[in-house]
């Protein structure tokens, strides 16, 4: 990490999918959003969406194509069973995904939960040069994965990261 350098802070929009939770019960929505203001990037939108592929399509399509948003995080629907359809959602619109993410995190998953991890779709990729991430909708997973997200996203992080690969921040 390189201190020396500014914070390019980010616009990072926050989507929790559940058919039950409430802004009041959104845990898992609220450690995202206290760990990007505390990593000194901005909340662009919060929302919480019904597990229902088209309304979360509909909604990180508007997110993908609004030049101030360049990254979304989703907690929730990444599971196997009943509604869970936050991966059918996300991947066709992404450009290219980022496979990597979803193995380191079942890898440090495993140390916390064992096989369970298995059971976890989580995805990452890019779209339109927004990049997104969807997490679990479990709080501990949420933290998990900001964990391997966070020096990714800071600009001053060395040899690389994503920030600095973001069509609407190197253009300026």
């Amino acid at each position: 990490m390189d201190r020396s350098e500014s914070l390019l802070p980010l616009q990072i929009a926050v989507m929790t999918v559940s058919d039950t939770r409430t802004e009041a019960d959104d845990k898992s929505g609220k450690i995202l959003i206290d760990n990007l203001n505390t990593a000194g990037h901005y909340l662009a939108e919060k929302i919480i969406v019904p597990d229902n592929i088209y309304k979360i399509r509909a909604i990180v399509s508007r997110w993908i194509a609004d030049e101030s948003v360049q990254v979304i995080l989703t907690t929730g629907g990444t599971g196997i069973t009943g509604r869970d359809g936050t991966p059918e959602a996300i991947k066709p619109l992404l450009d290219k995904e980022i496979t990597g993410f979803g193995e380191i995190f079942r890898m440090i998953s495993y140390q916390e939960i064992k096989t369970s991890t298995i059971q976890s779709r989580t995805l990452a990729g890019v779209a339109n040069g927004t990049y997104i991430f969807c997490l679990p909708g479990s709080s501990g997973a949420c933290q998990t994965g900001w964990n391997i997200i966070q020096d990714q996203l800071d600009s001053r992080n060395r040899p690389c990261n994503l920030a600095q690969l973001i069509p609407r921040l190197t253009e300026i």
